[in-house]
């Protein structure tokens, strides 16, 4: 009779789950790669705009609001301190954005008593935030490579891909990919989208979205 190892078919089903992540990751990163020229800028007014539009001049990144998105009320909590959202409508998929000024950013360093050099401050930010979403404190992360930091005017960023709490707040999406930016001596972006289907669907929408921010030169 047939012996199956319980903890083999574990080890077998995390490899799987692995090979499938980076593959997702590898996808990310081409769609990243691929201008999209069909965005018009038809921004939706408002006083969350607004505000979004103030704290984008202070660290000097501009915005142009994607085709096909609809604007949403983005959540401004001590654990969600979030300045714009916004979805693609009848899909499962919409994008929360954080700026940060390099002065926020020292802030937040210090508040939380992190000693590390300011060029890597992102990756603080980034897995603070994590921990407000999901509780395993377990995920797919990525540096971006040069050539996706260029197309953003970025020093330095990070990809990081992670299941999430089932939570009213994040309205029971099952999965997020938060993606962050660092332009030394200016701040950081953040931007996380979520999703019920981690697969490359999720990916081509998040490209809709892909060039709406980025740092000036």
């Amino acid at each position: 009779m047939l012996k199956i190892n319980v903890f083999s078919i574990a080890y077998i089903m995390n490899a799987i789950t692995k090979s499938i992540n980076c593959f997702l990751f590898s996808v990310l990163l081409l769609l990243l790669a691929t201008p999209v020229f069909a965005q018009v800028n038809h921004s939706p007014a408002g006083n969350q705009l607004k505000n979004f539009t103030n704290s984008l001049a202070q660290v000097n990144i501009t915005f142009t609001f994607p085709e096909g998105f609809k604007e949403i009320k983005a959540p401004n909590t001590d654990a969600f301190p979030f300045d714009y959202a916004m979805e693609l409508p009848d899909v499962d998929f919409e994008v929360w954005m954080r700026i940060n000024t390099q002065k926020e950013n020292e802030k937040f360093l210090a508040d939380k008593n992190i000693h590390i050099a300011t060029d890597s401050l992102y990756k603080s930010l980034a897995k603070d935030q994590i921990t407000a979403f999901s509780a395993e404190n377990s995920y797919l992360k990525r540096g971006l490579p040069s050539y996706i930091l260029d197309r953003y005017n970025a020093d330095a960023g990070s990809t990081y891909l992670l299941n999430l709490d089932d939570s009213p707040i994040t309205k029971h999406y099952k999965y997020a990919l938060l993606v962050v930016l660092q332009k030394n001596g200016a701040g950081t972006i953040m931007a996380i989208c979520f999703t019920n289907e981690k697969g490359p669907e999720f990916f081509k929408n998040m490209n809709l979205a892909s060039n709406c921010l980025k740092f000036k030169d």
